[in-house]
């Protein structure tokens, strides 16, 4: 089993933990471990397993989670077992055009929130500003007003004090009330619980592209209300991200296109952080899969270079054992992952019946991964390098590979998904799959800090860093390099507090250039590489991918620009940028650029 750090062991009783009345903890990490493994292996009882089956299943979810191997979403290990029973972190709300939909819509976020799930809403349906309201005669008052009522509830929300209101608002390109949309943040404190982003089809790209107008329509009446030239939009736009970080773009037609089940409506929004699309009053539950623990030592004397390994074998030290990618040990974890995922639909206790219906309906999973730059590091392989988008790509098709294998599998014994019927999968040379969707890719803020990996597939955000959770300031170091400092013998305080102000080995010459190669960190990369990696992941991916596009703070508009539009033309299905010191993230450095 795997010893958690000291900083895991902070965040698990800050929110995981069972607490008595009192704000006392009342369980240990291997009790949440074990209250977890046994409520999702019970769900084996509904397709008839017996019971000594059952106790199986619940040691093998049991040990993933505690040898760190894979970790469900937050909901999951709060939730579990216990009172509130909500399990899933990802859903999204339909917002129609009256007060009865709003309001209604607002109600059953709240009870969302309070259960530790993040929300996503559209209010594209809304009617602009200014506009007829026939039945009482006055004015509209506009999406944005709406929001700020959705913000204003978060606020007050506490989500049992577990987690931070979370919140995703979008709203088309062609909408009216489109440029109050794209400033509203630019206030400050404006809708602090929202991430925002414009919902940009194909139509207004090209139109940027080619320096045209496009249209916009009242979506009350369908009718056309108006013209924008899309260049000035666009411009304001890149404004916007270049000051605050919002918006990100959604590319509302690619996320359709890959719509699984188009006969059932159209994707309108995501989840908070963008990775999850979802149709009205849909959930889906999440996990991750520690990549760093999918590796293993190969003995110096059997190692052969693999293909993608072969340019950056020369930074192999002495003084560090070769690995490689423990594929059989993956392939067993992600069969294992599918089915605990698939049992979570069933423990759930949703907390409206609409959800229900549409997320049993679906079965939509997002099985994901974690540690991927800490895998890179075991490899030897530098994050900014083409060997490690060709491994991304390598890695993330057999995962989703095995995932539908065992998606198959599990619909042969319990069943096609229920909506199957209609869907991309319902023609010849489809998998016949339990789960609409297997994959995505999940930021794990805090799932990442119990697994003590790096985050998602995020390149190192520093070499050593304080990172803000909730009410706790963590300070974290990358155990590889310090492994690493320690072997080569170049480790000393004083070495270790110069990084900590730079956070980046860059320009620190007691460091060998080989350690600098391979532990970049996210401000060492350049933005297009960032891209690059997440589209590279999307290839192989159900659903999105969460990634943070690293800007340094000298960065320019046209910087955000130029990102934004290379993320369009790699095939990815969002962005969001980060210019340091924007805004206040949880992960602090003293000195970026």
């Amino acid at each position: 089993m795997s010893e958690l750090t000291p900083n895991a062991l902070k965040v698990l009783e800050g929110r995981y933990l069972k607490k008595d009345e009192n704000g006392r903890t009342i369980e240990t990490p291997e009790e949440m471990f074990r209250r977890v493994a046994r409520t999702i292996a019970d769900a084996e009882r509904i397709y008839g397993v017996k019971e000594e089956e059952v106790r199986k299943v619940e040691d093998s979810f049991h040990d993933m989670m505690r040898n760190l191997d894979f970790l469900p979403n937050s909901p999951t290990l709060m939730n579990a077992g216990r009172e509130l029973g909500q399990l899933a972190a990802c859903f999204v709300l339909p917002v129609e055009d009256s007060m009865v939909s709003i309001f209604e819509s607002l109600k059953n976020a709240a009870l969302i929130l309070q259960s530790g799930g993040g929300t996503g809403f559209s209010f594209s349906k809304l009617r602009p500003k200014r506009d007829k309201v026939m039945s009482t005669g006055g004015i509209a008052s506009g999406p944005v007003s709406f929001m700020k009522v959705f913000n204003t509830a978060t606020e007050v929300i506490k989500q049992g004090g577990a987690r931070r209101g979370a919140n995703m608002g979008i709203l088309r390109v062609d909408h009216p009330d489109i440029i109050d949309f794209i400033t509203v943040k630019r206030e400050e404190g404006e809708l602090a619980n929202f991430n925002i982003s414009v919902a940009v089809t194909d139509a207004f790209m090209e139109s940027v592209q080619k320096d045209r107008e496009y249209d916009l329509f009242n979506p009350r009446t369908g009718k056309v209300v108006g013209k924008q030239i899309a260049r000035d939009v666009f411009e304001q736009i890149i404004r916007s991200a270049w000051e605050t970080g919002d918006p990100g773009l959604i590319f509302i037609d690619r996320i359709n296109r890959d719509n699984p089940t188009p006969h059932l409506g159209v994707i309108e929004s995501t989840n908070p952080c963008g990775e999850q699309p979802l149709l009205p009053n849909e959930a889906c539950v999440l996990g991750s899969i520690n990549l760093a623990r999918m590796v293993k030592e190969v003995q110096s004397s059997k190692f052969k270079v693999q293909s993608y390994n072969e340019k950056v074998s020369k930074l192999r030290t002495p003084n560090s054992e070769p690995h490689e990618i423990d594929y059989e040990k993956l392939g067993r974890t992600v069969s294992l992952c599918v089915r605990f995922l698939d049992n979570a639909i069933d423990a759930n206790r949703y907390p409206i019946p609409q959800i229900e219906t549409m997320h049993k309906g679906n079965r939509k999973i997002g099985l994901g991964v974690m540690g991927w730059a800490d895998m890179l590091i075991k490899l030897e392989i530098p994050y900014d390098s083409e060997e490690a988008l060709n491994l991304a790509r390598e890695v993330m098709k057999f995962i989703r590979d095995k995932a539908r294998e065992e998606s198959e599998r599990l619909s042969e014994k319990r069943g096609l998904f229920p909506n199957f019927k209609g869907s991309i999968y319902d023609r010849e040379g489809m998998p016949r799959v339990r789960n609409a969707t297997t994959t995505t890719i999940a930021p794990t803020g805090t799932l990442s800090i119990i697994a003590n990996c790096s985050s998602g597939i995020e390149p190192l955000f520093a070499i050593y860093y304080t990172r803000h959770v909730m009410d706790t300031v963590l300070e974290e170091a990358s155990p590889l390099f310090i492994k690493r400092a320690k072997e080569e013998g170049f480790y000393s305080d004083e070495l270790m507090k110069k990084i900590a102000v730079k956070g980046t080995l860059r320009g620190i010459k007691e460091i060998p250039k080989a350690a600098k190669k391979l532990f970049v960190t996210a401000h060492d990369i350049s933005p297009a590489f960032h891209i690059d990696m997440q589209a590279a992941f999307q290839e192989y991916t159900d659903n999105a991918v969460s990634k943070t596009i690293n800007l340094p703070k000298k960065a320019t508009k046209e910087d955000v620009k130029r990102a934004y539009l290379y993320a369009y033309s790699k095939g990815c299905k969002g962005i969001t940028i980060y210019r340091y010191g924007t805004k206040r993230g949880p992960l602090q450095l003293e000195d970026v650029g």
